[in-house]
């Protein structure tokens, strides 16, 4: 099975076979400020899982709070962002679920985890059923 997703234009596409090992949202203000929203909500898989079929992203890195470098890719056309690679975590991909196609941006419905409690809205509650890291792992 493969879940194929791609940027708000076109001309950006990827996509990951099988099922994504984790369900995530994370609150974190990096990711508050790259989407321009509240939060990310991310599949992740294996990076040997994911590859990207169309177009070439533009990247941007950020130190992390772990002091690593988290590698953001993005559309330079439109700005749509697509997924990350977290040097503390360098075996999977955070695919940004808003840009998958067929309705997987809901991953099946449940997420498995919720990271940066610590920086989430006031007006929003924890997701029924995910575990509640306050920050990455803590």
């Amino acid at each position: 099975m493969s879940t194929k997703g791609s940027c708000a234009c076109g001309e950006i596409a990827y996509q990951f076979s099988g099922e994504p090992t984790a369900t995530a949202l994370c609150h974190c203000v990096d990711c508050q400020k790259w989407t321009g929203s509240a939060f990310t909500s991310n599949a992740v898989v294996p990076r040997t899982s994911f590859q990207v079929t169309k177009g070439t992203p533009k990247t941007w890195d950020v130190v992390g709070a772990s002091g690593k470098i988290n590698k953001h890719f993005f559309c330079a056309t439109c700005g749509s962002s697509l997924y990350t690679e977290l040097e503390i975590m360098p075996t999977v991909t955070c695919v940004k679920a808003g840009g998958l196609d067929g309705g997987a941006a809901s991953l099946g419905g449940k997420i498995g985890v919720e990271f940066y409690t610590k920086d989430r809205v006031s007006y929003l509650q924890g997701c029924e059923g995910a575990q509640q890291e306050k920050e990455f792992g803590g």
